[in-house]
Formats: structure tokens, C-alpha cells, sequence
């Protein structure tokens, strides 16, 4: 048993990791960046330790060149930090729905010999939380033989799934460190606003709603002021939610299971939302395969799920994950919760994109590029979202959908795209 106050030092802590292991990463907000350079500076000792997380934020120094005899990385989502080695070939990605990634550590397919998590201060009772990313860590720690800590006073104290009792770790070390901030709703722009107008048009009183991550998904929450009752089952959630809060707009009142509470698994955005949530019991953080299971988001009404797209072809293929064969981030949790909307009463899956990149790349085209990954079947599509309109593609002919995306794509590319309508499909459109 480890008392509570007992704490070590991240080289003693770290001992424990041997060659030829495979080792979890906390993620998301809560990414043990001390420790992760402290493990780093173990690599004289080790070789071939396999590193296992989805997103994580920062500057994580295992990705670096240097240490590819030590570590690999072998990630489930591919996000800014470890961008570069995978598509450098240094380390890897696996493809794989969010909601299934705990049946990976759960059914011993990636077998865990240690997790490291980031976890705030034990309480009265000796209980920490896993704090901002509840997600696959809790199936992680579940799994793990070892369990290594890093306590930080500035890691939010959650409800739900995230308690572990001080006795489950191997060795705990106190490190106060601030935490990742990623600000979304900076960056939009007039598409993204309008985008998001469009979107709060297709949502109605008493939906629940789930966003993706970037800049469309808070757009959409800055274009509802005017909704009610409305709710939140969603995989994570970021700033855009709290003045909605605050305005009772956002109260759970209309769901199903959970009422009165917003249910998330991981949230990332500024301090002003973690501090927002700390000890919050409006928010209950739950394990991703509850959260992201389409038979427990069918259940609630008005399921609006709300995700982006890198790119849709006229058939509407959904790429959300690659540019052609660089590999942009991952399949996360996006069919979990287009599936999962389609089968609510009521419900609403919508992709929502700018008909073009800020390079002015069209985003609507004749077909996906040359290795894309289809993340959203063209089966699953029912909606599709742009500044210049909505394209509802369910129960629609292939030539219908052409017809319909073309007509919310950029208006400069729409000849281009129905030239190219007409050689496939033998019709002017």
C-alpha cells in the first residue's frame, strides 16, 4: 500500500519500466510531459519500448530521432505532437474506432506493462482523478500491471469514471506543471461562422448535441444562443460550452439517460474550462466505450452529432483522418457518433466544412485523393454542411448527391466539378 503523501522521484518512479515493454501514455490535457522527459532521459537503458496513447499535446520528447532504438510510438489518433515521426516512418499509427480501444487493452490485444497518467492530489480517502482525459486511460490503468503517477495540483478534479485509489500505484511523484490550452474559437473565421449559422439551423429545441475538436464544432456552439433545453453526451468538449451553461441554454433537461448532466470523456480547451469543471457535478467524465457506444448515444432524442472533414467526394466519402496519404489525425470517434445520431429519434449527423482549405484547396471534390482514408462511409452520410448551404444526402441517388454537393461547393470549383459529374454519370447536372 502507498500512502497518499508518499511520493518519489521521477527517476526512481521510472525504474520500473524495463526493454521490450509496452507502456500507455495518459493523453489529451493530461499528458505527463515531466515524466515523458524524464523517461527520455532513461534511453541509455532501454530499447524497444513501445509507447501506446491517443492524443496527446506538447512537446513529448520520445518522438524525437535520437531515441528510435529506445522508444516507439504506436498511437491510435495522430495529433500535432507526433505528426512528423509518423509520416517520417518513425513511429505508427493504428486505425481503430474510438469506442473500441479499451476491448483493445480489456481482450489483451495490446497488453500494458505500465501506465503513466497525470492525476490531481489524493483526497480525504486516498482518491485521485484522472482529472481531464477519463477516456481510454481508465480501461488503461484497469489493465495495466504497473501504474506510475504524476500528481499535479493543477490537474482538475472530475466526476465519473476517473477515481483510482492511491493503492493501485506503483509509485507516485508530485510535479506541478501547467497544463496543455488549446483556444478554438480564436481562429474562426466569416466560413466558420456561417457554417456554424447553418448548423444551428438544422438543431432543435431539446437536442443533444456532440462536437467534434476545432474551430466548426465551437462556431456552431456560439450560433445557439437562441435554443433551449438543450444537452451534452459527447466524446469531448471545449470552451464554447460554458456560456452556454451559464445561459441555461445547455441544462440536460430533455435527455433520456443522464439527465441534468453533461456527459463528455475528455475535455481540452483553456484554463477558464478546467477550472469550470473542477469538482463540477454538472459533468460526469465516463469511460470511452460507454460514451462512444452508438447503442447508448442512440437513446437520447435529437442526437445532433457534429464532426469535420478534410475532404467529401461527389458520392459523399467522408476523409477525416489523411490529406492522401499523410496522415493527419485519426478515425477517433466520428462514426461512433454518425452512427449513433442516425439511429436517435430525430437525430441529425452532419459533417461541416469550409468548401475550401485557407490555401484555397477545394475540401468538395470530384474524387478523394490517392491514399485517403474513408473515415464516414458515403452509407453513413445523411448530412453535409458548408458556408454556402446544407446537402442532405440520405436516401439520395449518386447523382443526386452530385448535384446537391456541387451546389455548396466554392462557386469556383462547381464547373470543374460538373464537368466532371457529366463524365461520370452521363448527365449535366
Amino acid at each position: 500500500m502507498i500512502h497518499p503523501y508518499q511520493y518519489v522521484n521521477a527517476e526512481e518512479a521510472l525504474s520500473i519500466v524495463q526493454s521490450n515493454q509496452r507502456i500507455f501514455i495518459h493523453g489529451g490535457a493530461c499528458t505527463p510531459l515531466f515524466m515523458l522527459k524524464k523517461l527520455a532521459a532513461q534511453s541509455d537503458r532501454l530499447e524497444n519500448v513501445e509507447l501506446v496513447f491517443v492524443t496527446v499535446h506538447g512537446d513529448i520528447e520520445v518522438d524525437k530521432p535520437k531515441y528510435n532504438h529506445s522508444f516507439h510510438i504506436n498511437s491510435m489518433f495522430v495529433s500535432d505532437s507526433i505528426r512528423n515521426a509518423v509520416n517520417e516512418g518513425r513511429a505508427d499509427f493504428i486505425p481503430v474506432f474510438l469506442s473500441e480501444i479499451p476491448d483493445l487493452f480489456n481482450k489483451k490485444v495490446l497488453v500494458l506493462d505500465v501506465a503513466i497518467v497525470q492525476v490531481s492530489p489524493p483526497d480525504a480517502h486516498g482518491y485521485c482523478s484522472l482529472g481531464l482525459s477519463v477516456d481510454i486511460a481508465r480501461s488503461a490503468v484497469n489493465n495495466a500491471k504497473h501504474i506510475i503517477a504524476q500528481v499535479n495540483p493543477q490537474i482538475p478534479r472530475t466526476h465519473g469514471d476517473g477515481m483510482i485509489h492511491t493503492d493501485r500505484f506503483s509509485s507516485m511523484v508530485w510535479h506541478d506543471e501547467e497544463l496543455a490550452q488549446v483556444d478554438y474559437g480564436v481562429k474562426a473565421g466569416p466560413a466558420e461562422i456561417q457554417i456554424g449559422k447553418n448548423v444551428a439551423a438544422l438543431i432543435e429545441d431539446g437536442s443533444t448535441l456532440q462536437m467534434g475538436i476545432g474551430t466548426i464544432p465551437d462556431a456552431v456552439l456560439k450560433s445557439l444562443y437562441s435554443h433551449k433545453n438543450l444537452g451534452i453526451h459527447t466524446e469531448m468538449c471545449s470552451d464554447g460550452i460554458i456560456d452556454l451553461f451559464e445561459k441555461d441554454i445547455i441544462n440536460n433537461s430533455k435527455k433520456k439517460i443522464h439527465p441534468n448532466k453533461s456527459v463528455t470523456s475528455f475535455a481540452i480547451g483553456t484554463k477558464k474550462l478546467y477550472n469550470y469543471v473542477n469538482d463540477n457535478p454538472a459533468f460526469v467524465f465516463l469511460d470511452i466505450d460507454y460514451v462512444n457506444d452508438p447503442h447508448v448515444i442512440r437513446r437520447n432524442p435529437k442526437v445532433m452529432a457534429i464532426n469535420s472533414a478534410i475532404e467529401v467526394d461527389l458520392t459523399g466519402q467522408v476523409c477525416a483522418d489523411s490529406i492522401g496519404t499523410y496522415q493527419y489525425s485519426g478515425i477517433g470517434g466520428q462514426m461512433d457518433f454518425m452512427r449513433g445520431a442516425a439511429l436517435s429519434e430525430g437525430g441529425k449527423p452532419m459533417i461541416a466544412l469550409t468548401s475550401r482549405t485557407a490555401k484555397g484547396v477545394p475540401r468538395i471534390v470530384p474524387f478523394l485523393k490517392e491514399g485517403a482514408g474513408v473515415v464516414t462511409t458515403r452509407g453513413h452520410v445523411h448530412y453535409v454542411i458548408t458556408e454556402y448551404g446544407v446537402a442532405y444526402l440520405y436516401g439520395k441517388n449518386l447523382r443526386q448527391r452530385a448535384k446537391l454537393l456541387i451546389d455548396i461547393a466554392h462557386p469556383d470549383d462547381r464547373e470543374n466539378l460538373t464537368r466532371t459529374c457529366f463524365e461520370r454519370f452521363k448527365i449535366f447536372i
